[in-house]
């Protein structure tokens, strides 16, 4: 009790180090839970691709109807598949029809219909990787009634290795901004304790231990990572709300839908940036008090 009123003082003396060093802490914590907020985003819109990933197997003209039966017989025993829909060219260009409505009528003129009989190949959840897609597709398109296959390779592709890209630049920086925070409480314990000098080396003089003089500045340096990591939190949060609010306004609704850090990352959030407090007081603390 007697450590945490003396760690509140020093917090009260040197009020505008200890703001600039919360700041600081927040700061890096927004970044921080910022990078963690898009990949917990960015992995669930991805995984949600990932489930609704279709093979569109498009035949070749005039297959007659006993070899389109017997095609598909063939690509649902292929390992993986689970279903296998024949949509035939008709259907395709009603299904068209509904989804273009206003300029539906465009499509009225057409003197043959262009769009080719095809399978709609629905993998199991577990093959739904995308090695596994781009295995089942080199397979089905040797298939010789198959004249072409899409199944998203080329977008899907470059999100996958742009997200992966972004991934490491993102753990990059929560340890560059880790270490800045650990950087800047380190300092601010050096300058309170070099304000401090004379009564430490009084306190040393009466027979006071290191692990008495230190733990004012550990106790400092946890209450300044806690408060950092509340606050940057918080401006997150606050961000979120809005960008959130204007999505759900905007064209994206229904589409995108972002959610906020879970409680459990909240945790380790303010878990690390408590953790930068103390680890910045044990540095300067060692280094000062040999």
């Amino acid at each position: 009790m007697i450590n945490f009123k003396r760690a509140i003082r020093d917090i009260h003396q040197n009020r505008m180090l200890n703001t600039i060093t919360v700041v600081t802490i927040s700061f890096a914590v927004l970044i921080v839970s910022s990078f963690m907020l898009f990949f917990a985003n960015a992995d669930d819109i991805l995984n949600s691709w990932k489930k609704g990933i279709r093979i569109i197997a498009y035949l070749k003209p005039d297959i007659p109807d006993p070899e389109i039966t017997e095609i598909q017989e063939k690509i649902l025993e292929m390992y993986g598949v689970q279903k296998v829909n024949y949509i035939s060219s008709s259907q395709a260009l009603e299904t068209l029809k509904e989804q273009m409505k206003r300029q539906a009528s465009l499509l009225d003129n057409l003197d043959t219909n262009p769009l080719p009989d095809s399978y709609e190949i629905l993998m199991k959840p577990t093959f739904r990787r995308w090695d596994k897609v781009e295995d089942l597709a080199k397979q089905i398109t040797l298939l010789d009634a198959v004249g072409d296959v899409e199944y998203g390779q080329g977008w899907l592709s470059r999100f996958s290795n742009i997200f992966d890209l972004f991934r490491v630049l993102g753990y990059a920086m929560v340890g560059i901004f880790f270490m800045a925070a650990v950087f800047i409480v380190a300092n601010t314990a050096r300058l309170v304790l070099y304000a401090r000098k004379d009564e430490v080396d009084i306190m040393r003089l009466v027979g006071a231990t290191n692990s008495f003089i230190k733990a004012p500045f550990y106790i400092g340096g946890l209450l300044q990572g806690v408060a950092g990591g509340i606050l940057g939190l918080t401006a997150l949060f606050c961000f979120y709300v809005i960008i959130a609010t204007n999505i759900s306004q905007g064209f994206a609704v229904g589409l995108i839908q972002i959610k906020f850090l879970s409680i459990q990352a909240s945790g380790v959030v303010l878990i690390g940036s408590t953790f930068a407090g103390w680890l910045g007081c044990y540095i300067s603390l060692r280094q000062l008090l040999k």
